[in-house]
């Protein structure tokens, strides 16, 4: 595992969700194709909180299961993520290949119920 990369994080180019928006934990970056060489893919804080903490990202893969592929998360955060993304993985790809925007993507997204605690 490498840790999710600088040159991976164009945070100007992410949508920022929090965890009142996905029942998750922690803050999540969901972003369009853009240049990427790599398919869907999620970034998410390893930090517990409303707070962005660009030092402590994890990159998780969204097809064609969830899975970690830079950075580092606990078990019960990965299946968390992992869950929140299966539950969301049509808005996220429709999203990632610019077929909807990040207003109609937010409606779309669907929060882990219960929410994951903090």
């Amino acid at each position: 595992m490498t840790k999710a990369g600088e040159e991976d994080l164009d945070f100007y180019l992410m949508a920022n969700l929090r965890p009142a928006t996905t029942g998750l934990p922690m803050v999540v970056w969901v972003s369009e194709r853009g240049l990427a060489r790599h398919d869907v893919r999620v970034t998410v804080s390893a930090v517990h909180g409303a707070r962005v903490q660009h030092a402590d990202m994890a990159t998780v893969a969204v097809r064609p299961a969830p899975r970690l592929v830079a950075g580092q998360l606990s078990a019960a955060d990965l299946q968390a993520v992992s869950g929140w993304i299966r539950l969301n993985e049509a808005a996220l790809v429709a999203y990632w290949d610019q077929q909807i925007d990040t207003a109609e993507l937010i409606q779309r997204l669907r929060p882990l119920s219960p929410p994951v605690p903090p």
